[in-house]
């Protein structure tokens, strides 16, 4: 059973950048696609970025494209958000998840899910 741990969150203005970490115990983290989600109150929770197992191949959310960078460090069983020029309408909970199949963009395709960090921006 894989636990996943994310930490990084926090306050921050608009226009501001945060790194979010999500490390992992009880498994390999190179042995899953990981991904972010994050979701807003009365909102679904919402695709950010994927990361395959090995290859470092990725892939974000229209969105996020150009801001956000996820990346992973198979060693330190950890895999990071980087997220710049952040805006108000981007206040979430931000969550990793680790995905068996590999790439996934959609939150029924993973199957193990951290408790998620609050990300709030302020305008």
């Amino acid at each position: 059973q894989v636990q996943l741990v994310e930490s990084g969150g926090g306050l921050v203005q608009a226009g501001g950048s945060l790194r979010l970490s999500c490390a992992a115990s009880g498994g390999t983290l190179s042995h899953y696609g990981m991904g972010w989600f994050r979701q807003a109150p009365g909102k679904e929770r919402e695709f950010v970025a994927t990361i395959s197992k090995w290859r470092s191949t990725t892939s974000y959310a229209n969105s996020v494209k150009g801001r956000f960078t996820i990346s992973r460090d198979n060693a330190k069983n950890t895999v990071y958000l980087q997220m710049n020029s952040l805006l108000p309408d981007e206040t979430a909970v931000y969550y990793c998840a680790a995905a068996e199949r590999g790439m996934a963009t959609t939150p029924r395709e993973y199957d193990y899910w951290g408790q998620g960090t609050q990300v709030t921006v302020s305008s």
